[in-house]
């Protein structure tokens, strides 16, 4: 037989094969199922021009290419056309939040009174009759300044008078404080001088009727416009919310258009090329695992990239400023976020989020300015292009210097849409200074009844991942017991001493959260190396020698109660990086981070920051670490770069390591396996 025939024959032996399997198909019969295992990472070449870091905010989006120098900023807002004609006007408020004087409930009561103008007359009279006492009343709580808010912000203010005046300036003299009265003589007779009759500002041109606009388009929407303003992130998290446009899907639908008009005008690249390019995504230190995943299905299947990678923002900012170690604390413009990270590895019990940043200053600001006489009357936090200006005052007149006292003399222009250019001049005293240090007293924010401290909360879980941590959790929970119970029967009667005392301590609590020292724990490396997020002394507290055998339920129920009643604590930045530093498992570690704080974020960037945390950072550290700590070091501008891109330099720069290789996620992959895809490539513990 020659072997083209022994070919041929093995070539319809195959054949034959294939068909019994269909056959077999066909008849019903059952094969053995064999369990999805997920593949091992690929190594390839991967060009870092077609990869694509993506860092959003709650104020601002950067968007850039790995191998750009700086990204592209826009203003993470979108205007969305109504559907409807005589469609009530609904926008999300910028400088004004929960927990202060205006409360949300004046913003609904603005949304119920446009859509009563769309009422017949009579209709509207017969209402009016019915419900106007109740208008009267809501309208009197709504504007009605917050008595609890007004007093806290007062006593808030108090305190930073003290600190000023408690702390010497340079030449060793106290600084002479200045009455809010004395600028406010001065400033109440101010008037404006015209410099133009046109300010050369437009409002965005509408007249084409785009579904959207983004980013400076949607600030400059004129109110007239039949326009929805929506912020999509707030405070690190999905803007959702019962008014309008405040779904899941809603805030997503409002992510994908913003991020795809970046990608296509700004940086040019059309969104059916996006099947070539690989993303990087940052996400927030305390992030929400069901808000992280719909947005990886969202540029996965909706935008169409073949690849991603998800990083936490503390990593990166280490990656872009180039250390290996840090507490890094990123001041935003409406949440700051301290996390200790070594090697790598963001430390699960020292990260904290506080409820305040830049904006909380902005809006103190302009309470002080009021206080002064500001001579700009017709300033309001409603108006989005008086938030603009607000923002802008606070940058250039703001500090944290303690040697610039006084009061001194200062002008601003005002350049709105269809008025005129105008200048003011504005005398300003301690103003400029009280302002920021609310960063440090965060009851001067006057806000009241709102969590101002988030802690890492252990999620509900997914059905898509059934290998969780409750998971891993209940599973180990229970070999410990069994372990235990084992070990007991051979010990017989035999006291208790120190290895009870290290089971009591070792035996409960997330598999994420074990201290160095119990050595346990699922995942690579030593990843999952963390206490408590309270830090050690609570920690110690909720697990206590002898309370091995209770039910795992109470245990984790008393760790609740005892975390909301830390939330409610209002940390000034000092005390949260103390408290961050402090929670790290061992000596050297809390030296490291002492000595390289990291601040990243455009929330602190004013003239004498650095030197202003670092003095509260010594005084008020433990006299234990003073010994110990060769330097204390606060790194505002590492290698001279603006703060505010660092985490996303830190993005790019890991696109080009070789260790990324492992952790890219395909799309393939993604719609394969979903969710388990974060649990097993994820360089943090998902």
């Amino acid at each position: 037989m020659t072997q083209a025939e022994k070919e041929l024959e093995c070539g319809g032996k195959e054949k034959e094969k294939e068909r019994d399997k269909e056959k077999e198909q066909q008849r019903g019969v059952k094969r053995p199922i064999t369990p999805a295992v997920i593949p091992e990472a690929t190594h390839e070449q991967i060009q870092t021009n077609f990869v694509i870091v993506i860092n959003p905010g709650s104020r601002s989006v950067r968007i850039g290419r790995a191998t750009d120098t700086l990204p592209v900023t826009v203003p993470h807002v979108i205007a969305r056309r109504h559907k409807q004609s005589g469609q009530p006007r609904y926008e999300d408020p910028w400088l004004i939040r929960d927990g202060l004087n205006v409360s949300t409930s004046a913003q609904s009561l603005k949304y119920f009174l446009d859509l009563a103008e769309l009422l017949c007359v009579v209709f509207l009279f017969v209402v009016l009759i019915c419900v106007t006492p109740n208008l009267i009343y809501l309208l009197y709580h709504c504007v009605q300044q917050k008595p609890e808010s007004n007093e806290q912000r007062q006593n808030g203010l108090k305190m930073v008078d003290q600190a000023i005046w408690s702390k010497k300036m340079s030449n060793g003299v106290r600084r002479t404080p200045v009455s809010a009265e004395q600028a406010r003589a001065y400033n109440c007779q101010i008037r404006p001088a015209v410099l133009d009759s046109s300010s050369r500002v437009k409002w965005t041109n509408t007249g084409h009727h785009p579904p959207y606009l983004v980013g400076e388009e949607a600030l400059y929407v004129n109110p007239s416009d039949c326009y929805n303003i929506h912020w999509p992130i707030v405070r690190g998290q999905f803007n959702i919310h019962s008014g309008p446009g405040g779904s899941m899907t809603a805030v997503l639908a409002d992510l994908e258009a913003i991020w795809s008009h970046v990608l296509q005008k700004h940086l040019e690249i059309p969104l059916k090329d996006l099947k070539y390019y690989r993303c990087i995504l940052l996400v927030p230190n305390i992030y929400n695992k069901q808000h992280v995943k719909e947005v990886v299905n969202m540029l996965l299947l909706n935008m169409g990239f073949s690849a991603i990678i998800v990083h936490q923002e503390s990593v990166c900012a280490t990656f872009g400023s180039g250390l290996s170690s840090a507490c890094v604390v990123d001041v935003g413009d409406q949440k700051t976020s301290v996390c200790c990270v070594e090697d790598g590895v963001s430390h699960r019990n020292s990260r904290l989020c506080l409820a305040y940043g830049g904006s909380d200053v902005t809006r103190t600001f302009f309470w002080l300015l009021q206080r002064a006489g500001f001579p700009y009357r017709d300033c309001q936090l409603s108006k989005r292009l008086d938030c603009q200006l607000l923002q802008h005052l606070k940058e250039i007149f703001c500090h944290l210097n303690q040697d610039i006292s006084g009061l001194q003399d200062h002008e601003f222009q005002t350049r709105f849409p269809e008025a005129p250019a105008l200048l003011y001049q504005i005398r300003l005293g301690d103003e400029k200074l009280q302002a920021p240090m609310g960063l440090f007293y965060p009851t001067t924010f006057g806000i009241v009844g709102q969590k101002m401290t988030l802690l890492q909360h252990r999620y509900q879980g997914d059905p898509e991942d059934p290998h969780d941590e409750h998971y891993l959790l209940s599973t180990q929970s229970k070999q410990d017991q069994s372990s235990k119970s084992a070990a007991d029967r051979r010990a017989g009667a035999r006291p208790v001493g120190l290895e009870g005392e290290m089971s009591s301590q070792c035996g409960f609590g997330e598999t994420s959260e074990l201290p160095r020292s119990c050595g346990g724990g699922v995942g690579s490396g030593g990843v999952m190396q963390a206490e408590m997020e309270l830090g050690p002394t609570q920690g110690e507290s909720l697990m206590g020698a002898g309370e091995a055998e209770e039910p795992l339920s109470g245990h984790l129920s008393r760790k609740t109660a005892i975390m909301s009643q830390f939330e409610s604590k209002a940390l000034g930045l000092d005390k949260a990086i103390l408290h961050s530093i402090d929670c790290c498992a061992s000596d050297e570690t809390k030296r490291k981070m002492y000595s390289s704080i990291l601040i990243v974020g455009g929330g602190l960037m004013f003239q004498g920051a650095q030197e202003f945390l670092l003095h509260r950072i010594i005084n008020k550290m433990p006299p234990s670490f003073r010994r110990l700590v060769d330097n204390v070091e606060v790194i505002t501008r590492p290698k001279d770069m603006d703060p505010r891109l660092i985490m996303w330099k830190g993005g790019a720069v890991l696109a080009c390591l070789d260790t990324t290789q492992e952790m890219w996620i395909h799309q393939t992959e993604w719609q394969r396996f979903g969710v388990r895809m974060l649990r097993e490539r994820a360089a943090f513990v998902w």
